[in-house]
């Protein structure tokens, strides 16, 4: 039974679908706004949120667990240094989708999914 189980699986094994966000989350972290189908969004909200939260925090402990998800160190220290100022006076909703047109070659929902 998955009654109640809430997380998107996205037709993938954990081990590929793990490696799916935290690439996503690191290119939306990377050019602040990226393009891909509406449940992949929708999935890759939350995990970018909880990256932002830690860059927030800004402790050594967050960082340490932001870099073990993120793959490229270099953009953790910039996410650290800018979202402080960036994010202050917001509690959550760093993100924004935007549904767009359909994909061509298999009719999927696309959107936008970009940094506020």
């Amino acid at each position: 039974m998955r009654h109640r189980c809430r997380t998107p699986e996205l037709s993938k094994p954990a081990d590929q679908r793990r490696a799916l966000l935290r690439a996503l989350t690191t290119e939306l972290i990377r050019h602040g706004r990226i393009t891909t189908t509406v449940p992949r969004a929708k999935a890759l909200r939350s995990e970018a949120e909880k990256m932002i939260t830690l860059a927030k925090n800004g402790s050594l402990a967050a960082r340490r667990q932001a870099m073990g998800y993120i793959y490229d160190k270099q953009l953790v220290h910039a996410l650290f240094e800018q979202a402080g100022t960036r994010y202050a006076n917001r509690d959550g909703g760093y993100t924004r989708i935007l549904r767009t047109i359909s994909r061509r070659g298999d009719n999927s929902e696309m959107a936008i999914i970009e940094l506020v």
